[in-house]
Protein backbone atom coordinates (compact mmCIF):
# COMPACT_ATOMS: atom_id res chain seq x y z
CA UNK A 1 0.00 0.00 0.00
CA UNK A 2 1.32 3.36 -0.93
CA UNK A 3 1.66 5.85 1.69
CA UNK A 4 -1.03 9.23 0.89
CA UNK A 5 -1.72 12.31 3.00
CA UNK A 6 -4.68 11.71 5.25
CA UNK A 7 -6.66 13.95 7.79
CA UNK A 8 -8.06 12.66 10.79
CA UNK A 9 -10.83 13.77 12.56
CA UNK A 10 -11.42 13.25 16.40
CA UNK A 11 -14.50 14.45 18.47
CA UNK A 12 -13.99 14.17 22.43
CA UNK A 13 -14.76 15.81 25.53
CA UNK A 14 -12.33 18.55 26.46
CA UNK A 15 -10.25 16.87 28.85
CA UNK A 16 -6.50 17.64 30.55
CA UNK A 17 -3.62 15.71 29.05
CA UNK A 18 -5.80 13.97 26.23
CA UNK A 19 -3.75 15.75 23.57
CA UNK A 20 -0.74 14.67 25.43
CA UNK A 21 -1.98 11.07 24.78
CA UNK A 22 -3.34 11.12 21.65
CA UNK A 23 0.35 12.79 20.52
CA UNK A 24 2.04 9.78 22.36
CA UNK A 25 -0.31 6.99 20.08
CA UNK A 26 1.62 8.90 17.41
CA UNK A 27 5.24 9.26 18.22
CA UNK A 28 5.29 5.37 19.82
CA UNK A 29 4.75 4.41 16.42
CA UNK A 30 7.15 6.74 14.97
CA UNK A 31 4.55 8.78 12.72
CA UNK A 32 5.53 12.11 11.98
CA UNK A 33 1.87 14.51 12.28
CA UNK A 34 1.84 17.25 9.57
CA UNK A 35 -0.34 19.14 10.96
CA UNK A 36 -2.68 19.47 14.07
CA UNK A 37 -5.40 21.54 15.25
CA UNK A 38 -7.77 21.36 18.19
CA UNK A 39 -11.02 23.50 18.69
CA UNK A 40 -14.67 23.46 19.65
CA UNK A 41 -17.38 20.94 17.83
CA UNK A 42 -20.78 22.34 16.49
CA UNK A 43 -22.04 20.67 19.73
CA UNK A 44 -21.33 21.92 23.53
CA UNK A 45 -18.82 20.63 25.67
CA UNK A 46 -17.69 18.67 22.43
CA UNK A 47 -14.00 19.71 21.14
CA UNK A 48 -12.27 18.46 17.65
CA UNK A 49 -8.82 17.66 16.68
CA UNK A 50 -7.74 17.48 12.81
CA UNK A 51 -4.42 15.87 12.25
CA UNK A 52 -2.94 15.42 9.48
CA UNK A 53 -0.43 12.37 8.74
CA UNK A 54 1.07 10.52 5.40
CA UNK A 55 0.67 7.38 6.21
CA UNK A 56 -1.16 4.18 4.43
CA UNK A 57 -4.59 3.48 4.77
CA UNK A 58 -4.20 0.78 7.01
CA UNK A 59 -2.14 2.52 9.26
CA UNK A 60 -4.97 5.04 9.73
CA UNK A 61 -7.33 2.51 10.06
CA UNK A 62 -4.68 1.32 13.02
CA UNK A 63 -4.67 4.94 15.10
CA UNK A 64 -8.68 5.55 14.45
CA UNK A 65 -9.24 2.25 16.49
CA UNK A 66 -6.42 2.99 19.19
CA UNK A 67 -7.36 6.71 19.52
CA UNK A 68 -10.74 5.60 19.85
CA UNK A 69 -9.72 3.33 23.24
CA UNK A 70 -8.81 6.74 25.06
CA UNK A 71 -11.85 6.99 27.89
CA UNK A 72 -13.00 10.90 26.18
CA UNK A 73 -12.84 10.25 22.62
CA UNK A 74 -16.28 10.04 21.06
CA UNK A 75 -15.26 8.95 17.72
CA UNK A 76 -12.34 9.20 15.26
CA UNK A 77 -12.87 9.50 11.56
CA UNK A 78 -10.07 9.25 8.67
CA UNK A 79 -10.41 11.29 4.97
CA UNK A 80 -8.14 11.93 1.92
CA UNK A 81 -7.87 15.48 0.85
CA UNK A 82 -10.64 14.57 -1.99
CA UNK A 83 -13.16 13.55 0.80
CA UNK A 84 -12.61 17.03 3.06
CA UNK A 85 -12.84 20.77 1.98
CA UNK A 86 -9.96 22.25 3.83
CA UNK A 87 -8.02 25.36 4.90
CA UNK A 88 -4.90 26.57 5.96
CA UNK A 89 -4.60 30.45 7.43
CA UNK A 90 -0.80 32.24 6.58
CA UNK A 91 0.79 35.17 7.39
CA UNK A 92 3.65 37.17 5.60
CA UNK A 93 5.86 39.87 7.18
CA UNK A 94 7.20 42.31 4.69
CA UNK A 95 9.17 45.59 4.78
CA UNK A 96 6.27 48.58 4.17
CA UNK A 97 8.63 50.99 2.77
CA UNK A 98 9.11 48.32 -0.17
CA UNK A 99 5.66 47.55 -0.32
CA UNK A 100 4.33 51.21 -0.27
CA UNK A 101 6.90 51.91 -2.93
CA UNK A 102 6.06 49.05 -5.33
CA UNK A 103 2.46 49.05 -6.92
CA UNK A 104 3.18 45.57 -8.26
CA UNK A 105 3.43 44.03 -5.04
CA UNK A 106 -0.12 45.54 -4.32
CA UNK A 107 -1.67 43.44 -7.56
CA UNK A 108 0.01 40.39 -6.65
CA UNK A 109 -1.11 40.32 -3.31
CA UNK A 110 -4.76 40.59 -4.90
CA UNK A 111 -4.44 38.05 -6.87
CA UNK A 112 -3.73 36.15 -4.28
CA UNK A 113 -6.47 37.12 -2.10
CA UNK A 114 -4.16 38.43 0.59
CA UNK A 115 -5.04 41.43 2.93
CA UNK A 116 -3.49 43.61 5.16
CA UNK A 117 -3.55 42.49 9.15
CA UNK A 118 -1.18 45.12 9.96
CA UNK A 119 0.34 48.18 8.87
CA UNK A 120 3.43 49.53 10.55
CA UNK A 121 6.54 51.79 9.90
CA UNK A 122 8.62 49.12 9.49
CA UNK A 123 6.42 46.16 8.48
CA UNK A 124 3.44 45.45 7.31
CA UNK A 125 1.57 41.80 7.74
CA UNK A 126 -0.68 40.00 5.06
CA UNK A 127 -2.89 37.21 5.34
CA UNK A 128 -4.26 34.92 3.12
CA UNK A 129 -6.43 31.30 3.44
CA UNK A 130 -6.17 28.66 1.27
CA UNK A 131 -4.37 25.26 0.79
CA UNK A 132 -0.55 24.68 1.42
CA UNK A 133 0.30 25.32 -2.47
CA UNK A 134 -1.52 28.60 -2.66
CA UNK A 135 -0.07 29.92 0.33
CA UNK A 136 3.62 28.51 -0.63
CA UNK A 137 3.07 30.28 -4.11
CA UNK A 138 3.20 33.76 -2.31
CA UNK A 139 5.99 33.11 -0.24
CA UNK A 140 7.81 32.79 -3.52
CA UNK A 141 5.79 35.95 -4.78
CA UNK A 142 6.93 37.68 -1.74
CA UNK A 143 10.82 36.70 -1.34
CA UNK A 144 12.34 38.89 -3.63
CA UNK A 145 10.22 41.53 -1.77
CA UNK A 146 12.22 41.29 1.24
CA UNK A 147 10.11 38.67 3.22
CA UNK A 148 10.69 39.08 7.01
CA UNK A 149 8.53 36.31 8.12
CA UNK A 150 6.32 33.59 7.15
CA UNK A 151 3.74 31.44 9.22
CA UNK A 152 1.31 28.74 8.63
CA UNK A 153 -1.34 27.93 11.18
CA UNK A 154 -2.57 23.94 11.15
CA UNK A 155 -5.40 22.36 9.09
CA UNK A 156 -8.63 23.27 9.45
CA UNK A 157 -11.14 20.53 7.71
CA UNK A 158 -15.17 19.84 6.85
CA UNK A 159 -16.07 16.49 5.68
CA UNK A 160 -17.67 16.81 2.50
CA UNK A 161 -20.42 14.47 2.65
CA UNK A 162 -21.67 13.98 6.33
CA UNK A 163 -25.40 14.72 5.89
CA UNK A 164 -26.90 13.84 9.12
CA UNK A 165 -24.00 14.33 11.16
CA UNK A 166 -24.61 16.51 13.38
CA UNK A 167 -27.46 14.49 14.28
CA UNK A 168 -25.23 11.99 14.62
CA UNK A 169 -23.07 13.57 16.81
CA UNK A 170 -25.53 14.67 19.19
CA UNK A 171 -26.14 10.96 19.96
CA UNK A 172 -22.70 10.43 21.05
CA UNK A 173 -23.57 12.81 24.26
CA UNK A 174 -25.85 10.29 25.32
CA UNK A 175 -24.63 7.00 24.26
CA UNK A 176 -23.77 4.84 26.98
CA UNK A 177 -19.91 4.06 27.38
CA UNK A 178 -18.95 0.25 26.47
CA UNK A 179 -21.24 0.18 23.33
CA UNK A 180 -19.58 -2.06 20.71
CA UNK A 181 -17.63 -0.74 18.08
CA UNK A 182 -18.69 -1.18 14.70
CA UNK A 183 -15.49 -1.10 12.03
CA UNK A 184 -16.25 1.21 8.83
CA UNK A 185 -19.15 1.93 8.95
CA UNK A 186 -20.14 4.38 6.88
CA UNK A 187 -22.72 7.77 6.68
CA UNK A 188 -22.37 8.19 3.10
CA UNK A 189 -20.63 6.57 0.50
CA UNK A 190 -17.21 8.76 1.03
CA UNK A 191 -17.05 8.87 4.63
CA UNK A 192 -15.32 6.34 6.44
CA UNK A 193 -16.53 6.65 10.29
CA UNK A 194 -16.09 3.93 13.10
CA UNK A 195 -18.99 4.28 15.20
CA UNK A 196 -20.69 3.28 18.60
Amino acid sequence: MQKKEYTITVYTENQVGLLNRIAIIFSKRKINIESLNTSPSEVDSVHRFTIVINETEEVVRKLCRQIEKQVEVLKAYYNTNDEIIWQELAMYKVPTDIIAEQVKVERLLSQHGAKAVVIRKDYTVFEVAGQRDETDNLIKVLEPYGLIEFVRSARIAIIKNSEGFHKKLKEFEYSEPGEEVIENEYLNDNEKVFSM
